[in-house]
């Protein structure tokens, strides 16, 4: 299990001002241009002052960690270089060496794998333009100049799954995309599983097709005779299954068919080396996520890690099993544990640097850990852990000029909602000395809903806290991972108001705090997150001063129609079926798009032309009804981004915007 478990969130406002077009130097007048790919409606022309000022906080640059070399030390890397516009490959061959830069695309690459004999090439997952359709490419890295070549259907949306090491074949998933406009009727949904060898992609198999969009390959036998799949039906209910490799039969190992167990979540880790266990995390126990080991024989769930309180999101385990790292999500940051592979017994905790720990990730040959740290004062940085305890830094983060250590840590806060329902979040607080007196507050509300605010690197938002004296807060409203499964549940269905309650319960929490302006209140927020900024305009629009809707559901049952339809399903689950009567009619009474009149305050939509997740007509009908009623409205779409900008050139016009924004409504 290398991916995070659960952790969706949307890049709202963070990124870094080149690939702007800005007027001759020196101009009182001049202004930024929005580049060619920008559709900009109501926003009014950008001092190149202002972007001027802003400049150095638009560069921060981290590195994330991607794999390991099979033979030598030395890894992949993403990063996005000085002057560049999207994160890309490098390679990495020892601790804070030179980057060398492997792909050379428009579109961001972040997720690769070497060939796992002798690496001697790389494959690589791209979507074009944000629309998530993902292909598969390999790279020679022995060849000078190669150019990568396509092995994947591109009718198709694929993700790579794993190696089988011993043929170096590698496994991976596809399902058929729609491509009518919004609204496709594909009736049946299907994952088919193929292995292939990338230098013969012609030849590839088909292990089988499963019915549903939620499917992944989790992890493969040391013999590579069974692979294990976890099936996916909603944040709360997921399934582990066993697939023979040969015939392409499948059985459920979780929840055991023939038992009546209560609904669980499941993720299969690895095999243990005999192929007798199955490292896995699952609340099937209690509220929280456990680190647990199945005996496949007997059925029998083994409990290792009851006694830590909090979420297990990510495990790794060394090549011969012996040691398993898991990180534990305590109250939004990730810490690392390690434990023995054998007797299940937690071990001593490694010293780490500071920071919440991001990708953790077992090298096969020497059993070193690469893992990832970030925190309020750096970006993302990578370091390897040996089995001797020793901890050597790979990467430094790129701040330019910045000095961060003045950035504040973030304090974790806590107010009861209508129900009595303790809900926490993050506050970045200005400094009292520079910003005596009560502070203007953003309210930045993350996406998922299943996803969860984090202790970490807020990037260019610290421009907002630092230089305009803004306090920041992110709420993890009840419907976030986290804090148990109950949690996680209070808002699905006829519930989903409820977390709409818990900001209004916020913005009354606000007003008793000495040092922040309850008169002066913004809200924004991503995906779901843009949902509740919609819903606070419409439910609370007397307490904000204005509302920055970026990628947001605007009306549940026009969202539903036109979501690509593999994710379809998988939304009805947390939002609702809206084939049900009595559910269409709460859909369209609580969407903001039907209480549009009520939004009073100046709004800002942003879009991505490609967002399978939340199409562009969910900005397009809310800006347009919004207009009808008088409120200004600015909107800001992208015609080559898709769910969130991941372009510099467009996030910084974006930033720009906001800033500007800002000055007009929380402080003006």
């Amino acid at each position: 299990m290398r991916a995070r478990l659960h952790r969706l969130l949307v890049p709202v406002l963070l990124g870094t001002v080149a690939g702007l077009a800005l007027a001759q130097a020196g101009d009182p007048n001049a202004t930024v241009a929005p580049n060619a790919n920008l559709v900009v409606q109501g926003i009014p022309a950008i001092p190149q002052s202002l972007a001027e000022e802003v400049v150095r906080y638009n560069d921060f640059r981290g590195h994330n960690f991607v794999d390991w070399h099979p033979k030598r030390r030395e890894m992949l890397v993403s990063h996005r270089r000085k002057g560049g516009n999207t994160a890309q490959l490098y390679r990495l061959t020892e601790p804070m060496g030179q980057l060398e830069q492997l792909t050379f695309t428009p579109d961001p690459v972040s997720s690769a794998e070497y060939e796992p004999r002798d690496g001697r090439y790389i494959v690589f997952a791209r979507a074009t333009g944000g629309n998530e359709v993902g292909q598969l490419y390999r790279l020679a890295l022995d060849t000078p100049n190669a150019e990568p070549v396509l092995l994947t259907n591109p009718d198709e949306r694929n993700s790579f799954n794993l190696w089988l090491r011993q043929s170096g074949q590698m496994v991976f998933s596809a399902v058929p995309v729609d491509r009518t406009a919004a609204g496709g009727t594909r009736a049946k949904i299907t994952t088919s599983l193929y292995v292939m060898d990338p230098e013969k992609p012609q030849d590839k198999r088909k292990l089988g097709e499963l019915e549903g969009g939620g499917w992944s390959v989790s992890a493969a036998s040391n013999d590579e005779k069974q692979l294990v799949l976890r099936r996916y039906l909603s944040a709360n209910e997921s399934q582990v299954w066993l697939m023979d490799v040969a015939s392409g039969q499948t059985r459920q190992l979780l929840p055991a068919p023939e038992a009546k167990e209560p609904t669980a979540s499941y993720h299969a880790g690895r095999f243990s080396p005999d192929g007798r266990k199955l490292w896995i995390a699952t609340d099937r126990f209690g509220e929280f996520t456990e680190l647990a080991r199945l005996d496949i024989a007997s059925g029998t769930l083994e409990r290792l890690s009851s006694h830590i309180p909090w979420d297990v999101s990510a495990l790794t385990l060394t090549e011969d099993g012996k040691t398993v790292a898991a990180q534990f999500n305590v109250d939004g940051r990730d810490e690392l544990r390690l434990f023995d592979g054998e007797s299940g017994r937690e071990l001593p905790a490694p010293k780490l640097p500071p920071g919440n720990v991001g990708t953790t990730v077992y090298d096969r040959v020497r059993n070193e850990i690469a893992f990832t740290t970030n925190g309020a004062r750096g970006p993302s940085q990578i370091y390897s852990l040996s089995p001797a305890g020793k901890v050597e830094q790979w990467t430094q983060a790129a701040t330019e000029g910045v000095d961060t250590r003045q950035f504040s840590e973030q304090s974790i806060v806590r107010w009861k909602s209508f129900d009595g329902m303790t809900i926490s979040g993050l506050l970045s607080q200005p400094s009292a000395a520079r910003f005596p007196g009560r502070r203007p507050v953003i309210i930045s509300i993350h996406g998922g809903p299943e996803a969860q605010a984090t202790v970490g690197f807020i990037g260019r938002n610290n421009y907002y806290v630092n230089e305009l004296g803004i306090a920041l807060i992110q709420p993890n409203v009840r419907g976030s991972t986290g804090y148990g499964k109950s949690f996680l549940a209070a808002d699905n269905g006829f519930k989903r108001e409820d977390s709409v309650k818990d900001i209004g319960a916020l913005l009354d929490w606000i007003a008793t705090q000495p040092h922040l302006d309850p008169k002066r209140v913004l809200v924004m927020g991503g995906s779901y997150g843009g949902y509740m900024t919609l819903a606070v305009a419409t439910h609370y629009a007397d307490r904000i001063a204005g509302a920055i809707d970026i990628v947001g559901i605007s009306h549940f049952l026009t969202f539903l129609q036109n979501t690509e339809s593999y994710r379809r399903d998988l939304r009805r689950v947390e939002y609702g079926d809206e084939r049900d009567p009595a559910m269409r009619e709460f859909l369209e009474r609580i969407s903001p798009l039907t209480n549009a009149a009520k939004i009073k305050k100046p709004l800002f939509v942003v879009q991505g032309k490609n967002d399978p997740r939340v199409p562009y007509t969910e900005a397009e009908q809310i800006v347009a009804k919004v207009r009808e009623s008088g409120t200004p409205v600015w909107y800001l779409r992208a015609e080559n981004e898709g769910h969130g900008f991941v372009r510099k050139e467009n996030q910084d016009y974006q930033f720009l915007s906001t800033i500007l924004f800002l000055q007009q409504t929380l402080l003006k």
